[in-house]
């Protein structure tokens, strides 16, 4: 057991959703407003986009492969040490990202040390605490109200980035930005777990982690739900770091995309928190597939209607409703079949096929557009890959495995 967490009181579910939230607001706030970085850092460094794409690609899959072995750590020994170590190394990733002048060193901080900031600051971490201390019957609810502080943190970061960077310039700013998630230290203090007894949690003492992450990978609804999760992958990193760079090549002015992204954020909050609400009542499998079925519908109607500024913001409300709200009911599923055991461990699996997804969505925008001069290829496959995960997802049940489930009688 962590030394630093023997003395932890119970978490208050107050004080557990207003530091797990405010942790996930800066860690994702940050996150989502990279895109507004491509076209200065590549136009004075004189980079092409794939190589901006690349390293945010290579960020993505390091934040993939590092969840799995960043929720074991938290799942075994409590959040804090790992909430603290993910937070500086957030701020030397963006520090390294303003002042590297060579793409193999801006991706080593943007790709590799923010790729694993990323790991041990957001969902799977937090959700795992959540997890362990939320009733069942709330757990939902508590997981979509701490999405849409993620979806906040996009609403208040993508404006404030996009003035530091016409005020400060793109390395200032990013330096600001790098002192800012150093709040996530004081944070974590209120996620410190008290100790849990063996056995206790939502599984038998005798199941070790890799005895968990085998009984999920011959889960075939696991599997599923990991299939449909590389598709939110895809779909909103391509949007969110090549959106802005889309318009632009449209003759839309730096304005339209900050307005975009920030709108996204701003709907988020309410989508992902309906989201929750949602699947606290109704099938979570149904309501994930609706959300992918939708997804691809926004897209169409997007590329096929004229592109004004308001089409964009009607574009980017609709998809904000629509950006994360696949979280809440995906890593609820998840506690609901597995038990809360080894969530943590559990949720930075199926996140792993999420960022697999990133990885390919970003870097092969960036790749297409140079090779093709457009993003209608990547566009087409984001309308296809939302109509496969809404079919994957629909078969999904609900019940806890034969194991967590209380005996007859």
């Amino acid at each position: 057991m962590n030394p630093l967490n023997r003395s932890a009181p119970a978490l208050s579910i107050r004080q557990l959703l207003i530091c797990g939230a405010a942790i996930v607001t800066l860690s994702m706030g940050v996150r989502h407003g990279f895109g507004l970085w491509l076209s200065p850092i590549t136009m004075e460094r004189g980079w092409t986009r794939e190589t901006f794409a690349f390293a945010m690609a290579v960020q993505n899959l390091v934040w993939g492969l590092a969840g799995p072995l960043v929720g074991l750590l938290a799942d075994r020994h409590g959040a804090l040490r790992v909430l603290s170590a993910g937070a500086l190394l957030y701020a030397l990733g963006l520090a390294g990202m303003a002042l590297a002048g060579a793409p193999t060193a801006f991706l080593l901080s943007s790709g590799g040390l923010i790729g694993l900031a990323q790991a041990g600051t957001t969902y799977a971490v937090v959700y795992g605490v959540i997890g362990r201390n939320v009733p069942a019957e709330r757990r939902s609810w508590a997981m979509g109200l701490t999405a849409a502080a993620g979806s906040f943190g996009q609403f208040l970061m993508v404006p404030l980035a996009s003035g530091l960077i016409d005020r400060l310039g793109w390395q200032q700013a990013l330096l600001l930005l790098a002192g800012s998630v150093l709040l996530i230290l004081p944070l974590a203090w209120g996620l410190r777990e008290a100790p849990r007894p063996a056995g206790a949690a939502g599984g038998p003492a005798a199941q070790g982690a890799g005895a968990a992450i085998r009984e999920a990978l011959g889960e075939r609804r696991f599997l599923l739900l990991t299939a449909g999760y590389f598709v939110c992958g895809f779909q909103v990193v391509f949007i969110g770091v090549h959106l802005p760079s889309y318009l632009r090549d449209h003759g839309l002015g730096p304005e339209v995309a900050t307005g975009a992204l920030a709108l996204i954020g701003l709907f988020n909050v309410i989508g992902t928190y309906v989201a929750g609400l949602i699947g606290q009542r109704h099938s979570k499998p149904r309501l994930l597939a609706a959300i992918y079925a939708l997804r691809s519908v926004v897209i169409v109607v997007f590329l096929l209607a004229p592109l004004s500024a308001l089409s964009v913001y009607l574009f980017a409300a609709a998809m904000g409703l629509l950006w994360l709200s696949t979280v809440p009911p995906t890593n609820a599923l998840v506690a609901q079949i597995f038990g809360v055991r080894h969530l943590s461990m559990l949720g930075g699996t199926v996140f792993l096929s999420h960022q697999l997804g990133s990885f390919l969505g970003v870097w092969l925008g960036g790749w297409l557009y140079d090779h093709q001069g457009r993003y209608d290829s990547v566009w087409g496959l984001c309308i296809a890959l939302g109509v496969l995960a809404a079919l994957l997802n629909l078969p999904v049940r609900e019940t806890p495995l034969a194991r967590l489930r209380p005996a007859a009688g």
